[in-house]
Formats: C-alpha cells, sequence, structure tokens
C-alpha cells in the first residue's frame, strides 16, 4: 500500500484511518500488501497501546490467538501473532504452554511490534478537524501539526473512551480512578484504610482477584460494588459464540431499531461477563484467607451508585440496593471505577455531521457495509455499532473480519474473501 501524498495521485489518498487501536492497526496489516489502495493512519499517541493500565500479571484475552490483526482474514499474513512469536523467539514456548489465550501484555507487545513494520502509520499526530471538499470529493483533514490530509474516504477507530459514571465526575481528592490506569496508581490506593471497586466486568474482576491477594500485606478494607444482581459468567458456549458471525450480523442489522437496542442491553453478558475460571478462583482466594478469620471484604450485588461526595480524604457512595429499593451508603478512602467504556462521537467530526446518518436515538446509523455516510461509502467505523452489528462490534474476533469487508467496499471489489455463512443455527425465520 502507498503511504506517501507524493506517491498518491494528486496527494489524495484513497482513505485515511483516524485513531489506531487493534482494528484500525489490522486494517493497516490487512492493507499493506495492497498496491492498488493508498492510506494514512493517524494515532495521537507516540505509539501503540492498548489498556497498558490493565497489565496485571497472568491477565490474557478473552478471545483465542486466532482473534489477531490479521489471521482470520489472511493466515498467511507475516503480520501474524504466530509469525510474531516465531520472529520473537517464544513460538515453541507458546505451543508447549497449551494456552491459546494470549496475555494481555503480550498481545500489546504483538501489536507493537506489527505497527512498527508498518509504513502508513504516524504517530503523535492529533486530529483537529474534519471538512469536506464538495468540488473536489474529498474529506479534509487537519491536525494539530499544522497539515491538511486529502482522502476519498475516512475509516474512524478513535475507540472507545473511559467511562466515568456522572455521580463521580469532578469527584476532588486523589483516590479516584478509572480502571483503565489502575496499574499506574495501585501502590497509591493500597496505602488507603479501604478500596471500593464498582463494576462486575472482566476488568473488575482481574483488580478484585489482584487487591484480594494482598489484603493481608497492606490491611486495607475491600468492596466490591456492581448493579447487576450477581457476579455473571461469560457466556462463551459454542452455539452462542456462532453468534460472533457473518449469519448473525444480517439477521441483527435487518431487526427494527427498537429491537436491536433491546437486544443491546440483555446481550451484555455474552461479552462483558467474567471469565469462570477467574470467578472461581477468587471464590477459592476467598476461602483461603477466610480460614484465618473473617476477610476484611464485601461483595455488594444489586447496588447501584447514584451519588458519591468527597470530603477530607473519605469518599462517601450512595447507594440503592435494587430488589429492595432502598438507599444505602458506603464510606471508603479509594474508588476504583471498573465502569467500562462508553463511544462518544469525535469533536473533529462536528463540520461534517449533516454527511453522516443518524438513528432516532442520535447514534450512528451504521450501514450493513460499515458505512455511516450518506452516501453509503465514504466513512467507515470501527467498534461503534453494537445497537446495529450486535456484539460482534467489540469482539477481537471479528475485527479481520470487518476489515476483509471494508476492504472490499475501498477497493470496489474482494480483495480477502469474506465468508458469508458459518453457523450451523438459523437465527430468522
Amino acid at each position: 500500500m502507498t503511504a506517501h501524498p507524493e506517491t498518491t495521485k494528486k496527494n489524495v489518498y484513497d482513505f485515511i484511518g483516524i485513531g489506531l487501536g487493534p482494528f484500525n492497526l489490522g486494517l493497516a496489516a490487512l492493507t499493506e500488501p495492497i498496491d492498488e489502495l493508498s492510506g494514512l493512519f493517524i494515532e495521537s499517541k507516540p505509539d501503540f497501546e492498548w489498556h497498558s493500565g490493565m497489565f496485571l500479571d497472568g491477565a490474557h484475552l478473552q478471545t483465542p490467538f486466532m482473534s489477531d490483526l490479521v489471521t482470520l482474514a489472511d493466515p498467511t499474513s507475516p503480520y501474524s501473532f504466530l509469525n510474531y512469536l516465531k520472529e520473537s523467539g517464544r513460538l515453541y514456548s507458546f505451543y508447549i504452554r497449551e494456552n491459546f489465550y494470549p496475555l494481555r501484555v503480550e498481545y500489546n507487545a504483538y501489536c507493537k511490534w506489527a505497527a512498527a513494520k508498518l509504513s502508513s502509520i504516524r504517530f503523535s499526530t492529533t486530529v483537529t478537524e474534519v471538512r469536506y471538499d464538495e468540488a473536489a470529493e474529498v474529506y479534509l483533514v487537519h491536525t494539530d501539526k499544522g497539515e491538511t490530509h486529502r482522502a476519498r474516504r475516512l475509516v474512524l477507530g478513535t475507540g472507545t473512551p473511559p467511562y466515568v459514571p456522572e455521580a463521580c465526575q469532578g469527584l476532588g481528592g486523589d483516590g479516584v480512578v478509572h480502571n483503565s490506569r489502575y496499574v499506574q496508581h495501585k501502590q497509591q490506593l493500597q496505602k488507603k484504610k479501604s478500596i471500593t471497586l464498582v463494576g462486575s466486568g472482566q476488568s473488575a474482576a482481574e483488580i478484585y482477584y489482584d487487591l484480594l491477594s494482598e489484603i493481608d500485606v497492606h490491611g486495607y478494607r475491600l468492596n466490591w460494588v456492581t448493579r447487576s444482581p450477581r457476579f455473571f459468567p461469560l457466556e462463551y458456549t459454542k452455539l452462542t459464540l456462532e453468534m460472533t458471525s457473518p449469519d448473525y450480523i444480517d439477521y441483527f442489522h435487518q431487526l427494527p431499531e427498537q429491537t436491536r437496542y433491546s437486544l443491546e442491553e440483555r446481550q451484555k453478558g455474552l461479552f462483558k461477563g467474567i471469565d469462570g475460571e477467574l470467578i472461581d478462583a477468587i471464590f477459592d482466594l476467598l476461602y483461603q484467607k477466610g480460614l484465618d478469620g473473617p476477610v476484611p471484604t464485601r461483595l455488594l450485588t444489586n447496588s447501584a451508585l447514584r451519588t458519591a461526595s468527597h470530603e477530607n480524604g473519605t469518599y462517601t457512595l450512595g447507594l440503592h440496593q435494587e430488589e429492595q429499593d432502598k438507599e444505602f451508603e458506603l464510606e471508603t478512602e479509594g474508588v476504583i471505577l471498573a465502569t467500562g467504556y462508553k463511544y462518544t462521537t469525535p469533536a473533529f467530526l462536528e463540520p461534517v455531521k449533516d454527511r453522516i446518518r443518524w438513528d432516532g436515538r442520535g447514534r450512528y446509523d451504521v450501514a450493513r457495509n460499515y458505512s455511516i455516510d450518506t452516501t453509503g461509502r465514504g466513512i467507515f467505523v470501527q467498534n461503534a455499532s453494537v445497537h446495529t452489528h450486535s456484539i460482534t462490534s467489540p469482539d477481537l474476533g471479528m475485527g479481520a473480519y470487518r476489515n476483509s469487508y471494508i476492504i472490499g467496499e475501498l477497493l470496489g471489489t474482494e480483495y480477502y474473501p469474506v465468508e458469508k455463512t458459518i453457523a450451523f443455527q438459523e437465527f430468522a425465520a
């Protein structure tokens, strides 16, 4: 793939990718060998970084190594995870490990390795504004470097920023941190007399286990609060996994908007649950530590965070027990918000918002081909379509499929064969 303006016709790229998470990085890797495409990827960070605040010992992906940047689109790609292991001299060690799930820190290192090999990526550059030149039929991408890049199409990969509940926005003190920065703040938090963890997904469970493991060393009280009725496991049975398929996307996408939104809420357990082995490990650790007496920890379910205040180093959390319909308070010196991530429309799109399709709730009306613009072929999105493409949107294993689809749209012809149907079950009548 051509990467530089001077090598493109009239200095216009075929596409520009904005943001560089795993999905746009996968697009960069898959388009690298395609001479017919010229592209550029712009990322504000100085290097690739993916959830570095959650690099806990032993933490691993919840998808197998085949869900890397390229393999499910092109198993022969030089940017595969297995090739990374081979070049790193660790392929046999990974084989002997007999575990399909890469460590999270290992996956991040793999992505850094791939990014360093690609010619189309520009780090430490922030997109400030996107406009559209009607006469030339190109998007003008302005950056903080004073540059303007021109492209016929855009692929948005800005990701989902950390979500902070409204009750916790603007809280003072030094004791509140989102889980995305946990590792960086762990030592500071462990100096507190009490720590409260809010949320019940995989990240919350990993942090709880980590803090519970060292509770005797530091002597803090540890609370784990969730509004969910239980600490539910990730559903990972094989027929359920067929819902991460082209078949299910076809089915889900054609459902009425209200039905899709209803399913979005009900299907959270299919991609936001806790690894079952980790749930068991937490129980076993609680049991072990309880042999010498009560463990200074509380696990509170059905408890929604409603209010939060800070005074003299102590946070008071106002909670609501959902099933009992009762209000109660919890005081703590440290708060970890494992409250997930929520997509927000980038401010740089404001000048072209009239070229974007919006649904009844003000979110992107994402077409089946992952486009969101009124032409249906000008702006594509990565991981911003749970409400239109179901649980496949954030799934790493579907990244190569989506990129294959987008590449086909960019070229006007299929370059990487896209599977049309793989499921044994039928989703539609």
